[in-house]
């Protein structure tokens, strides 16, 4: 048993309580609710204290609970499932949780988690459907703030569509032997008309329905598709709606290297998870080995995530992958996404135009070698607009040579974002002449955006996100000519 609630997280579950014995230590009011809701859950409860409240005590004298008379003692544990300690007494609760304990019978000890096995939630009922709100038994006024929240979103249809569903539950396994086709006839379903109809009390158009979309999905085929999804800069908060609908649908996830854990975890709990990312030194399987496996996994009927980070038609490459599911036959849809820029400016304070400053926006990748040769570097180089580059860390040395050989100012502000919108984000600010040695001085690395133009000073002024930016190592500053 530990004493500390919030060591490790406790793992949910439901009992089924019909026939099996459960103590209950207390004769008040608290171990009155707590009878309550154990005979409403089926279980034979006996009750254990030296005397008993009015409405315990009608219960034990029509039978309905057994009466333990007098102080407790560890024998009435003998035979339960489980116990709950409901006395205002510390000494007493101490030792039903000690003898608990001693005998494995989880015992619960009503506000105290360091001496529970186990926890009763907050419940929301729905008919069959219950949901549970535990804070670990540290925050319980949360717990029912949550659970208030919660009630208003639920109506009693809710239980009237899970008693529709138990009912025809033989029958759709029956119609639907394929596991994976019955969960996309449940995706259809519930996205449906049929929640709505039993919302309005229509229960008999709501059977129609459902004898409609079951016979329908007997005749659909399993055929397979692939979503190119956004998955935004990491923060999951900026994951569209969409994106989070199609995650929670997919059989496979394919997703890069920097896609985060916050955004995986989003998904539905076993849809598979393929890391298909690159990265500095490592190709992974490769853009042709991706391009197999989104075939390969459509063909056999998957729907299948292409999770990416950023938005797919920014620098990822989704515009090849569409080419090559059209080109054999295969179902596609596109979830557009936050791309980097986008998010790093605003949560470094950066506006990418401003009327006093930029008038224009180019996106440019520096990814290797050959994209920076293909490079207009004259028409980068303009005053009066912001470059954004993606994927420029290693190569920052070439971008600050090039640019102010091509004529930008070595004045020019610049802000480098590292860990664009994430907790650990880290912005760099200075002149262009300084960006190659401040990068290396403050150890930035991937994946880092960076800002040129006279708009990245504004990150100085407007910031709110996380620390204050660093600034860029001292350098002179640089005398105009005369």
């Amino acid at each position: 048993m530990s004493t500390d609630p919030s060591a490790a997280p406790l793992y949910p579950l439901f009992a089924d309580l019909r026939g099996r014995a459960v103590l209950v230590v207390g004769g008040g009011s608290v171990a009155r609710r707590k009878v309550r809701a154990l005979l409403d859950a089926g279980a034979q409860v006996a009750v254990g204290a030296p005397a008993l409240e009015p409405a315990l005590a009608r219960l034990a004298a029509t039978g309905h609970v057994r009466y333990h008379r007098g102080p407790f003692d560890p024998a009435w544990l003998d035979g339960a499932w489980l116990a709950i300690a409901a006395t205002d007494d510390t000494t007493t609760n101490r030792a039903v949780a000690a003898a608990g304990d001693a005998r494995r019978v989880w015992v619960n000890v009503v506000d105290d988690a360091a001496l529970s096995a186990f926890h009763v939630p907050a419940r929301i009922e729905r008919g069959p459907v219950q949901i549970a709100i535990s804070s670990g038994g540290g925050a319980p006024m949360l717990t029912r703030h949550l659970r208030e929240m919660l009630e208003t979103q639920f109506d009693a249809s809710l239980g009237t569509l899970a008693r529709l569903l138990a009912r025809e539950r033989e029958r759709i396994r029956r119609t639907l032997p394929d596991v994976a086709q019955r969960r996309r006839f449940f995706d259809r379903l519930l996205a449906g008309p049929l929640p709505r109809l039993l919302r309005q009390q229509r229960t008999r158009r709501a059977q129609q329905v459902f004898d409609a979309a079951i016979a329908a999905d007997t005749t659909r085929t399993s055929a397979g598709s692939v979503v190119l999804v956004g998955a935004g800069p990491g923060d999951p908060g900026l994951l569209t709606l969409r994106g989070l609908r199609a995650l929670n649908e997919a059989d496979v996830i394919l997703h890069d290297r920097l896609v985060s854990d916050e955004v995986l975890q989003l998904a539905r709990r076993d849809a598979e998870r393929i890391e298909v990312g690159k990265q500095a030194g490592d190709h992974g399987i490769g853009q042709h080995g991706i391009h197999a496996l989104m075939l390969a996994r459509a063909r056999a009927g998957q729907r299948v995530v292409r999770l990416k980070g950023g938005d797919p038609f920014v620098f990822g490459r989704g515009g090849e992958e569409l080419q090559v599911l059209r080109a054999h036959g295969i179902d596609y849809e596109v979830v557009p996404g936050i791309t980097a820029a986008l998010a790093c400016a605003a949560h470094a304070g950066i506006p990418l135009t401003h009327r006093d400053h930029a008038q224009s926006l180019r996106l440019v990748t520096a990814h290797g070698q050959d994209s920076l040769d293909m490079l207009d570097w004259r028409a980068l180089a303009q005053e009066r607009q912001t470059l954004a580059v993606y994927m420029g860390v290693a190569l920052l040395d070439t971008l600050q040579s090039q640019l102010i050989a091509h004529g930008r100012s070595p004045e020019t502000p610049f802000a480098l974002i590292e860990n664009g919108s994430r907790d650990d984000q880290r912005v760099v600010t200075g002149r262009l002449l300084q960006l190659a040695e401040s990068a290396l001085a403050h150890e930035v690395h991937s994946p880092a955006l960076l800002i040129v133009g006279e708009v990245a000073a504004l990150a100085d002024e407007l910031h709110w996100f996380g620390d204050k930016p660093l600034q860029a190592t001292p350098q002179p500053r640089l005398e105009k000519a005369a």
